[in-house]
């Protein structure tokens, strides 16, 4: 089929025609065989909003893979959560529900697959930790979290965190007593600035030794104790441990008698005590608070107060006297102190003043 509006630039021929033999079709130079142009099947609106939007759509696909990873290596999991994770993202990112979607929903999408990979892995990441490292609001997050469950069919498994209650038999009082050591130390101030793990770990601890204690457990070290509840080692956890117990000497132990703090370590842990008690006394004495060196009566305060820092006083303006001074009635008021003192000023003052008249 010739086109009357096309030349050919190497001959000047206007005997050019489509050749149809491609998928795309060519108008082709009859005369001389050089391609005119080429591309008219892109040509309408339809097909080119089309071309754009796809070519939009495959190279944004590299950058969310790149915010995956990047979330991955900050919350610092292993390969092969990452490579999980990269694997929902291109599964999902390509799915008809997340294809005309915002970015917001994009960056909660990549989110959610990190989280999805965790959670398969029984790795301990929450909604509220991704939504902090994408910025986003945890309730869209959890809404996406949930859609890329149910497109992709994935079924995660529940975590339960039970404690084998066949050789112990202690898991309640065990908690109940780890709970009186963590509200004990918070009201020492130890938890205050502090993550929680290693304080939920070191109270865990004294509170095992503390229900059954035996040389056993006496003698096993916190590291041993992590390695038996397959727990990761905590290096701060240890220095908790000594905290916890140094309030627990403060608890039971005099100020004038420390040095026999060390041969009660046995007592306290054998002690059916917990801190309630003393949080109650606590509590009752929080009025008097506002009394000056409260922090030297009461058992447990801030560190600020119980060690504050000395601070250097200014020093203080020396004043020059000479005798020559000004002294002020009031002054010479506050220094009379008896009747006779006031006739004879009185009667001063009468005289002086017939002679300044006199003058």
């Amino acid at each position: 089929m010739s086109r009357v509006a096309l030349k050919c630039p190497n001959c000047g021929s206007s005997n050019v025609v489509e050749d149809d033999l491609y998928a795309q079709s060519q108008s082709v130079c009859v005369d001389c065989g050089s391609v005119v142009s080429e591309g008219f099947l892109a040509n309408d609106p339809v097909g080119e909003v089309y071309y754009i939007s796809s070519i939009a759509h495959n190279s944004s696909l590299p950058a969310g893979l790149q915010r995956v990873r990047a979330l991955c290596r900050v919350l610092r999991v292993n390969s092969e959560i990452e490579k999980l994770s990269q694997t929902y993202f291109e599964q999902a990112y390509n799915h008809k529900s997340f294809i005309n979607v915002s970015l917001t929903k994009k960056e909660a999408l990549a989110g959610s697959c990190v989280l999805i990979s965790c959670r398969m892995h029984d790795w301990p990441v929450t909604v509220g930790t991704i939504a902090y490292l994408i910025d986003t609001d945890s309730g869209a997050v959890g809404a996406v979290y949930q859609e890329t469950l149910n497109t992709l069919n994935i079924c995660i498994p529940t975590l339960r965190f039970t404690l084998d209650e066949n050789p112990f038999k202690l898991a309640k009082e065990l908690t109940k007593r780890a709970l009186a050591l963590v509200e004990l130390a918070a009201d020492s101030w130890i938890v205050t600035g502090r993550r929680p793990v290693p304080i939920m770990i070191a109270a865990t601890y004294l509170s095992w030794q503390s229900l059954q204690p035996t040389k056993l457990r006496l003698k096993m070290t916190l590291d041993k104790f992590c390695q038996m509840t397959k727990v990761d080692k905590n290096r701060p956890a240890m220095k908790r441990v000594t905290e916890i117990k140094e309030m627990l000497y403060i608890q039971q132990c005099d100020a004038k008698n420390k040095k026999t703090m060390r041969t009660k370590t046995a007592e306290l842990k054998t002690s059916s005590k917990t801190g309630s008690s003393v949080l109650e006394t606590e509590r009752a004495n929080n009025g008097a608070c506002d009394e000056p060196n409260w922090g030297k009566r009461l058992l447990f305060a801030p560190p600020c107060v119980v060690n504050p820092k000395k601070r250097k006083r200014a020093p203080s303006n020396q004043i020059n006297v000479t005798g020559d001074e000004e002294i002020s009635d009031s002054e010479i008021d506050s220094y009379i102190r008896t009747h006779q003192e006031v006739r004879e000023i009185a009667m001063t003052q009468k005289l002086l003043c017939q002679e300044s008249d006199n003058l």
